[in-house]
């Protein structure tokens, strides 16, 4: 995924949701709405939320140092794990206690009249404003994210995209307009019916929204930090790039690892022949490395590579070899030599 395509949706939604979180806040004040409150919290916490992404995506690009070699990468993942706790704590949970509170505040209220306030259409305005300006936001993610989705249904973008950004902004963005549509719901039946358990109602739904996505967002985070191999088109790409070289018979296996979205760690054994010179196989060996990053120019690779003598040489082992290099797997004990 293209990092300059996730900055731009991200710097698109801090602008539309600190703009919200402001009209949102002065209608609360203006008819103390709960629901506006609620979304007022949760603009204040994307867009606290954004601010995150770009500060971690700024800290990613510093280079290796000794204590850590293989850079900063990931700290795209911790910055965006940071996010989803957030969006559970300050926006979710926030809703649901604005919730109980205004339950228990208007519990037993038989002479409510939403139309007290002068301002009680400031809401509707504002709402319909804020579900403009966030379709807007999600416009942004939704073009930006088609330009690396391939034929990926959009849960399976989200699921599979080692790039945090547009999957995080792509939720948030969405549960946003769900949550918009909640609160004009509930301040709409509310002004309809007269009865501010509506108001009490599009809060709770709120919550329960922005918990269940923070949930969702900390699950999918928490995989890319313990560290999830390459896609399968790029595992694919890469073992079939290592056998380019003739010296190389085959792949005997190889492991992937994400350092970040752009950067992958490669560990691969790949089997020569037990009479090939020790030059030879070198030379083979910087001949696959310059043919696996051709393969994949949109990853930064890391690699490393064992010459392994071919124990178990023939069409067969080099067909499993090629399925076993695709999936990540072992060659089962025997069918080729340890290497130490």
């Amino acid at each position: 995924m293209s990092t300059e395509g996730g900055k731009r949706a991200v710097i698109a939604a801090l602008l539309a949701n600190l703009g919200i979180a402001v009209t949102k806040f002065v209608a609360f004040l203006l008819t103390g709405f709960s629901s506006m409150l609620a979304e007022s919290i949760h603009s204040v916490a994307d867009s606290g939320n954004q601010i995150l992404l770009l500060v971690g995506g700024k800290r990613s690009q510093r280079d290796a140092t000794p204590q850590h070699p293989f850079g900063f990468g990931r700290e795209r993942y911790v910055y965006s794990f940071i996010v989803a706790i957030i969006l559970f704590s300050l926006g979710g949970c926030f809703a649901l206690y604005e919730a109980w509170h205004k339950y228990q505040e208007v519990s037993g209220e038989s002479d409510y009249d939403p139309f007290e306030s002068r301002w009680w259409w400031v809401p509707l305005v504002v709402l319909v404003i804020a579900i403009g300006m966030e379709g807007a936001s999600f416009r942004t993610a939704v073009r930006e994210s088609n330009k690396t989705r391939g034929n990926r249904s959009w849960v399976r973008f989200v699921k599979s995209s080692k790039s945090p950004e547009l999957p995080v902004i792509l939720l948030e963005d969405f549960g946003a307009l769900i949550g918009l549509t909640f609160a004009l719901g509930g301040v709409g039946l509310m002004l309809i019916t007269g009865n501010p358990i509506f108001d009490v109602l599009g809060s709770a739904m709120i919550g329960v929204l922005l918990v269940l996505i923070a949930a969702f967002l900390a699950v999918e985070m928490k995989s890319l930090l313990v560290g999830e191999a390459a896609t399968r088109r790029h595992q694919e790409a890469i073992a079939v790039a290592f056998e380019t070289p003739e010296t190389i018979d085959r792949v005997i296996h190889m492991r992937t690892m994400h350092l970040g979205p752009e950067e992958l760690l490669v560990a691969a054994k790949l089997a020569v022949g037990s009479t090939d010179r020790a030059d030879v196989v070198a030379r083979a060996i910087d001949d696959a490395e310059r043919e696996a990053r051709a393969a994949v120019p949109d990853l930064d690779l890391v690699i490393y590579i064992e010459p392994d003598i071919d124990r178990d040489a023939g069409p067969v082992a080099a067909e499993r070899g090629e399925a076993l290099a695709a999936t990540g797997e072992d060659v089962p004990a025997g069918e080729h030599a340890d290497g130490g």
